[in-house]
């Protein structure tokens, strides 16, 4: 298996994969963790998330993986914006 280029390339990875189906029931895996360094819970409605799940699902990526991507891109164009004021 070669090295994941992101963290959100990882992430949806192993959202999608089981570490034995992987390296098989004899392999001792070492994990590390990643380098986050907070949580931020958000509440959403019953609705908002059937739908982010339905999205991450079609797409074939995690609900979480999904809403922390478009935070990010969210906040990559606000600051974009802002440095072209």
């Amino acid at each position: 298996m070669k090295p994941f280029k992101t963290l959100e390339e990882e992430a949806d990875f192993w959202d999608k994969h089981d570490a034995i189906d992987v390296f098989g029931k004899d392999i001792k895996v070492g994990l590390h963790r990643a380098n986050k360094t907070d949580t931020l819970t958000i509440r959403f409605e019953s609705d908002d998330i059937q739908k982010l799940r339905q999205k991450a699902d079609h797409l074939g990526i995690g609900p979480t993986t999904l809403a922390r991507m478009w935070i990010i891109e969210k906040l990559k164009k606000d600051t974009d914006k802002s440095k072209n004021l």
